[in-house]
């Protein structure tokens, strides 16, 4: 067997930690013959609900699964140590006539413990995937706060989107979403973020061929996308759960992967200046990988239109990290 790989999970016990924690018990993630030691980290008062998550884990008997601990948010050294993956799911949610700076405010501190966790005590190979919201810039202020751990580990989830664009272009164009191709999603997780239909192909063809309707793609898609997360609260009474903890998971198993090609992992990393969106952004761009180094695609096409998208959602990062610029350490 293969030494195990550790996994430390924030809010563990949540709805997306809890829809999260089996598929990675299972092998389904990192493979079937990779043992992981699941480490789950919550608030003091939601240890008991850990508890039972941790019961359900024992009666599920994964093979895989070669061990578990638990650790409450005031031992983050204890939650992160030795840690190969770190997946941020824990803050705190927004509120009724909470603007989203307020909710980077009251977010940013964890966030800045939570690097300096991770910089104490993770493994030396960790990598982190940020999906707690607003992920681009929590994830900002996690990284600074770790300095130690190369930019290149740190990973704000924009999978959601990419997920969520493919499912609504399938629909529309009547195939199955697996024929959905280089779907980037640019910039923010938010409601500014532009899903890139430009450069997406279906069944091997633009999708601008394969749907002709240019103000649907424009307004309709995009739109659709950016609000979907609202739509869903809505429809629910309560936010993405278990679609999040997914595309949680495809980021991960899209990293340790190499990526097919002709397609693209969407995912916000560390700015290097491509495309001109300013360096040292958390920001999505379409990634690729060969399963163990990533980097961003050269030659996707921005015309007139796309780069006012990616402006706005840019422009965008760049007030919400004024906002916590006193969090970032220089």
């Amino acid at each position: 067997m293969k030494p195990p790989v550790r996994v430390a999970i924030t809010g563990a016990a949540g709805q997306i930690g809890y829809a999260m924690a089996f598929r990675l018990a299972s092998g389904e993630v990192l493979g079937p013959d990779q043992p992981v030691i699941l480490q789950m980290i919550e608030i003091p008062p939601a240890m008991k609900s850990l508890d039972g998550v941790r019961m359900e884990l024992d009666d599920c008997a994964f093979p895989l699964l070669a061990g578990m601990e638990a650790a409450d948010s005031d031992h983050l050294d204890q939650g992160f140590k030795n840690a190969n993956w770190v997946i941020l799911l824990g803050g705190l949610p927004r509120k009724a006539g909470m603007e989203r700076a307020d909710l980077i405010r009251v977010n940013g501190p964890l966030f800045t413990a939570q690097g300096k966790g991770i910089q104490a005590a993770a493994a030396s190979d960790v990598r982190v995937v940020v999906v707690a919201n607003p992920c681009n810039t929590n994830c900002l202020i996690a990284m600074h706060s770790a300095p130690d751990v190369p930019k290149d580990r740190w990973f704000a989830m924009t999978r959601l989107d990419q997920n969520r664009g493919q499912a609504q272009l399938a629909q529309k164009a009547g195939v199955g979403v697996g024929e959905v191709k280089r779907l980037a999603i640019w910039g923010n997780h938010s409601s500014t973020q532009f899903p890139d239909f430009q450069n997406a192909t279906i069944s091997g063809r633009p999708v601008t061929e394969v749907i002709g309707h240019q103000e649907w793609l424009r307004k309709d898609f995009i739109a659709t996308v950016q609000k979907r997360g609202a739509a869903v609260i809505e429809a629910r009474g309560a936010s993405s759960a278990a679609s999040a903890a997914n595309a949680a998971l495809d980021t991960v198993k899209s990293l340790v992967n190499p990526t097919a090609k002709n397609d693209c992992i969407a995912v916000a990393v560390h700015s290097d200046g491509s495309y001109g969106i300013e360096k040292g952004l958390i920001c999505g761009f379409p990634i690729k990988t060969d399963g163990k180094k990533w980097s961003i695609i050269e030659g996707f096409k921005i015309d007139e239109f796309a780069q006012g998208k990616i402006d706005t959602t840019v422009n965008e990062l760049k007030q919400e990290r004024e906002t916590v610029k006193d969090l970032l350490p220089k």
